[in-house]
């Protein structure tokens, strides 16, 4: 198991190194401004994951008004992110072998940049949903591989370049969530202008990764990584459907992000509908996204030096059911309260990547593992945002949709803490 528990020995490994190695070394200084391009790569990717999402949730409402959606087309667009990332997500680990990951990444940022700016000039529900799935089939490839490129370059700081670009991931969701309203209102209370703004941040996404398009895209190069990572791609295709932790470790991700994407979706509609203005419920989202700031920075490197995450899993687990009973007893009166505790569930989203580091020793076990874990998780949690949808329209309230919520909490700690335990999907593959 690789984290920053092994910083130690590869601080002492290097610094024999360096004493033994000549005084200058051609190549490092090369290497050296690879990785740190390669470091500003990872966040702006990061930043790009998920205001697709969440800018579309804080105008929820007008986008419905201006594409004239019932409840349950715009639970459909909800849930369209969770079947973008399992249809397109399997789809990663085979492109990053045939043309590199960071070329695959490249693309998957100008994909995003492309359907931002598209799909609110379309004019027709049909082209807003073929345009929203150009995007996302980018976020969900670059979703897969954000793992694979750390545990490539960074295998010594699994915790702590995950927690880095959980990060940057929570600042750009959170950011999308908290000013796509008040920047809409700037710009005459244009919604499409208001949600094409994103696309300039994709664009800039694109260009530290043009670095990596022609040496294999990303994949570390001569005396780059460990060795065995530099021949991750040649790794053995492991039967991942033989290990019980990948399984419960998908099923965790899909419970997860079910939540997660009925929060960003739905969230603000909540409390607009509760009486809250539609400003403030769109701050209120972005608090609940912006406390995924400092926790996926924290979170990460903790479970790194746990041989078990279940507690962590708990502790995320209590703090969205009692978040949920919030919502359902006292949603305005306690918003901020609220926002805070279920941002803190959400933070099970960088814990869950975290665990698909730990779960596998080799840069090819990770790619097989997020690719699995990731895709079957989605597949498991394009129901949730649909069915919250159906339920909002035809019981004409929040009670329901809000006790499925909390529900689904329970198997959710219960896989968690199964996908947490000590070991790895290599020797279960083989077991």
């Amino acid at each position: 198991m690789t984290g920053d528990g092994t910083r130690t020995t590869a601080s002492a490994t290097a610094r024999t190194s360096a004493a033994t190695a000549p005084p200058e070394h051609p190549g490092a200084p090369t290497r050296a401004w690879r990785k740190r391009l390669l470091v500003a790569g990872i966040v702006l990717a990061a930043l790009n994951l998920r205001p697709a999402i969440t800018s579309f949730g804080a105008l929820l409402e007008e986008v419905r008004d201006g594409l004239g959606m019932s409840g349950s087309v715009a639970g459909l667009l909800t849930s369209l992110p969770a079947l973008c990332f399992a249809v397109f997500g399997v789809t990663a680990p085979r492109l990053a072998r045939r043309f590199g990951p960071g070329a695959v990444v490249c693309a998957g940022m100008a994909a995003i940049a492309t359907g931002l700016l598209v799909r609110p000039f379309v004019g027709t529900t049909a082209a807003f949903l073929l345009t929203s799935g150009l995007a996302l089939a980018g976020i969900a490839v670059s979703n897969v591989l954000m793992p694979v490129i750390v545990k490539r370059w960074f295998p010594d700081r699994v915790g702590s370049m995950t927690g880095l670009y959980s990060m940057a991931l929570a600042l750009g969701t959170a950011s999308a969530a908290a000013v796509t309203v008040p920047v809409t209102d700037a710009l005459g209370g244009d919604w499409q202008a208001g949600l094409a703004v994103w696309a300039a941040l994709a664009a800039a996404a694109v260009l530290p990764w043009l670095a990596f398009l022609r040496d294999g895209g990303g994949t570390p190069g001569p005396g780059d990584g460990r060795p065995e990572e530099r021949h991750a791609g040649q790794a053995p295709v492991l039967r991942i459907t033989r290990s019980r932790t990948a399984w419960a470790l998908a099923v965790f991700f899909g419970l997860q992000a079910t939540a997660a994407y009925i929060t960003m979706g739905w969230m603000a509609q909540i409390f607009r509908d509760a009486g809250v203005p539609a400003g403030r419920a769109g701050l209120l989202l972005a608090v609940t996204m912006v406390m995924g700031v400092p926790l996926a920075f924290v979170i990460p490197r903790l479970a790194a030096r746990l041989p078990r995450q279940g507690p962590i899993v708990l502790a995320l687990g209590v703090s969205g059911l009692i978040g949920y009973a919030g919502l359902y007893f006292a949603p305005a009166a306690g918003a901020w309260v609220w926002a805070v505790l279920l941002g803190v569930a959400n933070c099970a989203f960088p814990l869950a990547l975290t665990m698909v580091g730990m779960r596998a020793r080799t840069g090819g076990g990770v790619a097989q593992l997020s690719a699995f874990a990731q895709s079957t998780g989605y597949l498991i949690s394009i129901p949730g945002p649909l069915l919250v949808g159906v339920l909002y329209q035809h019981s004409g309230g929040w009670g329901l949709p809000i006790a499925l919520m909390a529900g689904l909490m329970v198997p959710q700690m219960i896989v968690g803490v199964l996908a947490g335990r000590d070991r790895t999907v290599e020797d279960e593959a083989a077991g």
